[in-house]
């Protein structure tokens, strides 16, 4: 027996990442394109809420900027559609606030700040070296053109590492003599560091030390967008079982 057709939004369908995902959803059996949503395209939706009131869509996949991807994704919840998020810039209070409308409407939502499956690892690992080693710091890098930060990958390592305790601090930073800012951001209890200069895609590192050794865990992203696609159709299919935000594409790996 055929399966059911997802149909899917696409914002950012003429971007770097959407673009890929797109003609990937296009290429699938089981999934088809029904709109893009893109500010260049006149051929295009510029608007997501334009989109999902002319064409009816199961799931909108976003892959747009910091500046607007909360208000796609609250158009989406609105309008009973789910959503798969792979744009970062959202804070934890954004994500508390999609949950909560997002289980109000009863659909899902599935955000990571990396759809590869080694970032998803780099979450998972990250996790674990955690249990075992209290004292860790992230790196972020990102080019220099990045707007956000940190990315949403390392805000992701973050939280997930919170969630298993929060590291030691030889030095409280309150009595940190100098500038306190080249300490980083604390992001979920962990200090941040983002880096922003040209050549750098995005590589999240997460560096646990203890006396005498470290363990450094690091994703580089390389310069094509074909390790996002996979995690992203993963994503798409897996969303609308879900009600709910589930963060990380780790959470669908088994």
């Amino acid at each position: 027996m055929a399966r059911d057709v997802i149909r899917v939004c696409v914002t950012g369908v003429t971007g770097w990442t959407g673009s890929a995902v797109a003609a990937a959803i296009e290429a699938s059996d089981d999934l088809e394109l029904v709109v893009g949503v893109s500010r260049s395209d006149p051929g295009a939706f510029s608007s997501v809420a334009e989109a999902l009131d002319a064409v009816g869509a199961d799931v909108l996949v976003d892959y747009t900027h910091a500046a607007v991807v909360k208000q796609n994704v609250v158009a989406a919840i609105e309008r009973g559609v789910a959503v798969v998020v792979g744009s970062s810039g959202m804070s934890a209070a954004d994500y508390e606030e999609i949950d909560a409308a997002a289980r109000e409407k009863n659909v899902g939502v599935i955000a990571a700040g990396n759809f590869s499956v080694t970032a998803a690892l780099l979450l998972r690992f990250s996790a674990e070296a955690a249990r075992h080693l209290e004292m860790w710091e992230v790196i972020d890098y990102a080019s220099a053109t990045k707007q956000d930060a940190p990315s949403g990958t390392s805000r992701e390592v973050a939280e997930r590492l919170d969630a298993v305790r929060a590291p030691k601090v030889r030095v409280p930073l309150d009595e940190v003599h100098g500038a306190r800012d080249a300490r980083g951001a604390t992001i979920a209890g962990t200090q941040v560091h983002s880096v922003r200069l040209p050549s750098f895609t995005v590589s999240t590192e997460t560096v646990f030390a203890a006396e005498g050794e470290r363990l450094s865990i690091r994703h580089d992203a390389g310069e094509s967008a074909a390790p996002y696609v996979a995690g992203t159709l993963l994503a798409v299919r897996a969303v609308g079982g879900r009600t709910g935000l589930t963060r990380g594409l780790d959470q669908l790996l088994g």
